[in-house]
Parts: C-alpha cells; structure tokens; sequence
C-alpha cells in the first residue's frame, strides 16, 4: 500500500508547482516562410460557387414591413421632437435641482421673507374680487411691495428701469398720435356742440 501512495503523491505533488517556459528561435536555423491557412490540408475549402437566394417573404413579415413604412414619418417625427424637447427637460431639470440646493442651503432668514412675500400675493387675490383684470393685476402688485419691503435696492432699480421704459412708450404714443391719426378720426368736443 505504500508504494501506491507513493506513486500517485509523486506527479500530484508535481502539478502543484508552476513555472514559465519561454520558446526562442535559434539564432543559426534558417528564417521559414509561415503557410496560409487554406494551404493547410485540415482548412482546404471545397471549390464551388455559392448562390444567395432570398427565400420569398410571408404574410407577417408583409405586414409587419408595410407597418414599418406606414410609421417611419411618425417615428422621425417623435424622434426630431425628443431631440429638440431633450436639452430643454434637461435644463429644466437641473434648474430645478439648483434651486433646491439653494432652497437647502437658504441664506438665513429667506424663508421669513419668503412666506411675508407670498401672504401678501395671497392677500392681493382676496381684495381682487370682481373683474379678471384685478386678478391678474393686484396679486403681483401686492407681491412686489412686499418684496420691495426686504429687498428696497433691487425694488429702486426695477422701478428705475420701468419707469424709464414708461417713458418711452409715453413717447412713442405721442409719435403715433401726431404722424398716424388723422383729424377726421379724432373726436373733438368743441365739434359736437
């Protein structure tokens, strides 16, 4: 019995060593041209001529090619779409992940503000009863005399900037009334009496 184990623990010893070996050519032999594949007699192809024939289309196949047709303009379509509406969501989206980084990290005492600015929209809409147009005008109004409570600087050069743009509608009004409307058109007062 020992010389059973001994003979198999000799080469299971052995597979449990490694080592490299490194194939060099002599330097002396003669440099031997390499032999192509199809040379070689395991790799010979038979000499024939192939035809490609196209095996004749089913019902399905039919139908479904005349469905791809019928919405290829559709499908470019949605594609041409999704390319241009893609840059906007995504400017959209990193405007709004911006804004809640800054809505997380709020300088101190924004969101006092804040709820001051939007109780006095709030207050705006209740006192706009009656026409659209005190809808849509006094919420803003009382908004940004709210705003303009916390914020003056910014409040004086929007006004500023406002009023200077007033002033040139006022004179463009004035261009119009003088170059464009006739005498006939005008309704004179003293003319009715």
């Amino acid at each position: 019995m020992f010389k059973v184990i001994q003979r198999s623990v000799g080469p299971a010893s052995l597979s449990l060593l490694t080592f490299r070996v490194y194939a060099a050519p002599k330097k002396d032999s003669p440099h031997k041209s390499y032999m192509r594949t199809d040379e070689l007699s395991l790799y010979s192809v038979p000499e024939g001529h192939s035809k490609y024939v196209e095996e004749p289309r089913t019902q399905l196949e039919e139908n479904i090619s005349q469905l791809r047709h019928r919405c290829e303009p559709y499908t470019s379509l949605c594609q041409e779409v999704y390319s241009h509406t893609k840059p906007k969501v995504e400017h959209f989206v990193q405007w709004g992940v911006d804004n809640y980084n800054y809505l997380q990290n709020a300088p101190p005492g924004f969101f006092p503000r804040l709820s001051v600015i939007g109780f006095a929209g709030f207050v705006g809409l209740l006192l706009a009863r009656g026409t659209k147009i005190k809808k849509l005008v006094y919420p803003p109004f009382f908004m940004g005399l709210g705003a303009s409570v916390y914020y003056p600087q910014q409040a004086i050069t929007i006004a500023q900037v406002t009023g200077e743009r007033l002033q040139g509608y006022i004179v463009l009004e004035d261009l119009w009334k003088q170059n464009f409307q006739k005498p006939g058109n005008v309704k004179n007062s003293s003319g009715n009496k």
